[in-house]
């Protein structure tokens, strides 16, 4: 329930402005809730006032206690003081409360002395503790006494309340401010002789990366986003000849977008954009009614679906324009057992080498890199992974690198990641947030040489076994399970998912930290895991538990196992394709669709399309009129497309 590490949480607004359903959405994941009701009866002949109060009432899980307060002004503080470090309280509302404290059968009374007990009991609570208040002091001055003593009363209590409180938010028309802590001031411009560097991509003439065990501030606004890269495809050789691939493995880099600050604060609750509800499911009635010779797409219909909401069409064209984020981060202790030293910053290094499966497949999609550096993580048996401010840092970071991406024009994000000791990350926060046991969602240690290190997965399995007893009694919110238990680049991977959610650019997730990270965002902003794809479980446990609890369908089975993202990369062609067709392809005639060339107007004896020449040396024709990125037809040969005449 605690936002950004406050466990005190003062919730203003005025009437129906969405207050309290902001309020019960920030503590509606927690095991108990003690909803604390402060409101009298009121006149049993108010039929509005009882269905308004049966309204709050119907809203509550069933799981929630009731604690009224109607009856005692000085109630209220006795219930605040009395609560515990393990309990969560709402109370709503203060309004109510100020209403029966002014009440003439509680008066006189010092009611500034009862306010202050109130504050004090606040301040002092250990349990995690969120209070709703209306907000009646940008309203006219009442015109008469009781309506003024309520407002002075009400003003009163609300400043004593938010002074004791971690946080405080204004909720306007169902929008959500933060009025404490305030977003602090952006840091003073760096020099360019001076401008941090640890988080750029290793190019040329690039600065190495950092060392993992480095500190680097990922929240402030002057750390430079990684360098884009842009791998082009290894050619192959000829049959003949011996030699290797070309040494130009790389074409000139894109330089990172100027970074743009946002005063971001990443929050539970947060109203995200979702896909649009109409548009999948016209495109996939669209392609029953295609000129396609069978049964159609089968599963590959999911692909046009999501991409039909996700671009808000109902003939989504096919992504031309996607970037693959490799996040490396490192996590010390026995989630890391059985990893070769060095093993992913070398992997990390290849990466932007232009060599590897990563980076080839990035290539043949004609798809830009970027190799960023997230946090390394203690070890979790012994105590956080990251620290509060770090977990803020690396969510903001990721953010960051989604609306790079999106300023850029990239239609699609690929979620990769390597790093010893992420698998069992991943495991941990899967059995915090799914209850699952670690030894069913951790996979097996594979060797270098392929071989299975089963003493290596035990210590892994046991590392998350004392993580999860260890966090037994803490909070089991979005950002507590990033510091305890994540560490560095599942929460960097969770601000790459919110960001790309929130400027509507879809992702396709790929291993265990995606899908971790999926796990972790829907407790921030639910919407995000609609704006995510996963094409193949990759035959882990932990992945497949993670697509059913977000409701995500893997397209295919194919079970590779090249490293977290190539996977995605190696279906992509396949979800292009399917979307190419649902695009270009027209009616079929019985439906309207017009009837080929060939129907119509070839009444001799001439073959449908000329023969191409032999492949020689020198740049191939391509179809003059295919769909997609390719070189154009060159020379003067002209190849007609299939079922086209060639002039």
């Amino acid at each position: 329930m605690s936002v950004d590490g406050w466990h005190t949480l003062l919730v203003l607004g005025g009437i129906r402005s969405g207050k309290s359903e902001f309020a019960e959405s920030l503590v509606a994941d927690a095991p108990t809730v003690r909803y604390v009701a402060t409101a009298p009866a009121g006149d049993p002949e108010d039929t509005e006032w009882a269905v308004r109060l049966a309204a709050h009432r119907a809203r509550r899980p069933g799981s929630w206690g009731t604690e009224e307060t109607a009856t005692d002004p000085g109630r209220l503080a006795e219930v605040i003081a009395a609560a515990g470090p393990n309990d969560t309280l709402l109370v709503d509302d203060l309004g109510g409360w100020v209403t029966v404290l002014l009440d003439p059968a509680h008066q006189p009374a010092d009611d500034t002395a009862t306010i202050a007990e109130l504050a004090t009991a606040v301040r002092a609570s250990p349990a995690r503790l969120v209070l709703v208040s209306p907000e009646v002091g940008l309203s006219l001055v009442p015109t008469t006494p009781l309506g003024r003593a309520f407002t002075d009363a009400l003003g009163a209590t609300n400043r004593a309340v938010a002074d004791a409180c971690d946080a405080v938010a204004l909720v306007v028309a169902g929008q959500t401010a933060w009025l404490k802590p305030t977003t602090a001031a952006p840091p003073a411009p760096t020099s360019p002789a001076t401008a941090p560097t640890s988080f750029d991509a290793a190019a040329s003439a690039a600065p190495a990366p950092a060392d993992p065990g480095t500190a680097v501030d990922l929240g402030a606004r002057d750390v430079a986003l990684p360098e884009v890269l842009t791998p082009t495809a290894a050619p192959v050789p000829a049959p003949t000849t011996s030699g290797g691939p070309g040494s130009a493995d790389w074409a000139a880099p894109t330089m990172a977008l100027p970074m743009i600050a946002t005063g971001l604060v990443i929050q539970p609750g947060m109203e995200l954009p979702m896909p649009d509800d109409y548009t999948g499911p016209q495109a996939v009635d669209r392609l029953a009614t295609l000129d396609v010779p069978g049964a159609g797409l089968g599963v590959l219909e999911q692909v046009v679906g999501f991409a039909a909401a996700t671009q808000g069409t109902s003939t989504p064209r096919p992504w031309d324009s996607v970037r693959v984020l490799l996040i490396r981060g490192e996590h010390a202790g026995g989630a890391s057992a059985g990893a070769a030293p060095g093993e992913s910053a070398r992997r990390a290094s290849q990466a932007r080498a232009g060599r590897g499966a990563l980076a080839r497949l990035a290539a043949e999609n004609g798809a830009s890199l970027q190799v960023v550096e997230a946090p390394a993580s203690a070890p979790i048996e012994d105590g956080p992974a990251l620290s509060a401010e770090e977990v803020d840092a690396a969510l903001r970071y990721g953010w960051r690198l989604a609306e790079q991406a999106a300023d850029a024009g990239v239609h699609l994000l690929v979620l990769a990641a390597c790093g010893a000791g992420a698998d069992a990350a991943a495991a941990a926060v899967l059995a915090a947030t799914a209850g699952a046991e670690p030894p069913a969602v951790l996979g097996r240690v594979v060797t270098e040489q392929g071989e299975f290190d089963d003493n290596a997965w035990m210590v892994r399995c046991a590392a998350v076994r004392d993580a999860l007893h260890r966090t037994r009694r803490s909070a089991r919110e979005a950002k507590d399970v990033l510091a305890e238990l994540g560490g560095g680049d599942i929460a960097l991977a969770t601000g790459v998912l919110l960001g790309a959610t929130a400027r509507r650019l879809p992702v396709l997730l790929d291993g265990p930290v995606g899908t971790a990270a999926g796990m972790v965002s829907r407790d921030l902003a639910g919407q995000a895991r609609h704006w995510c794809l996963l094409p193949d479980h990759g035959g882990r446990p932990g992945v497949r538990l993670a697509a059913d609890v977000l409701g995500l369908t893997p397209l295919v089975d194919l079970r590779l196992d090249l490293g977290e993202g190539a996977g995605a990369l190696a279906a992509l062609p396949l979800l292009r394709s399917a979307l190419t067709l649902a695009a270009t392809l027209p009616a079929h005639p019985s439906l309207g669709g017009a009837l080929d060339d060939t129907d119509t107007e070839d009444t001799t004896d001439e073959p449908d399309f000329a023969e191409p020449e032999p492949a020689g040396p020198g740049p191939t024709a391509t179809w003059s009129d295919a769909a997609g990125p390719g070189p154009a037809t060159t020379g003067s040969d002209q190849v007609a497309a299939p079922g086209r005449r060639a002039d």
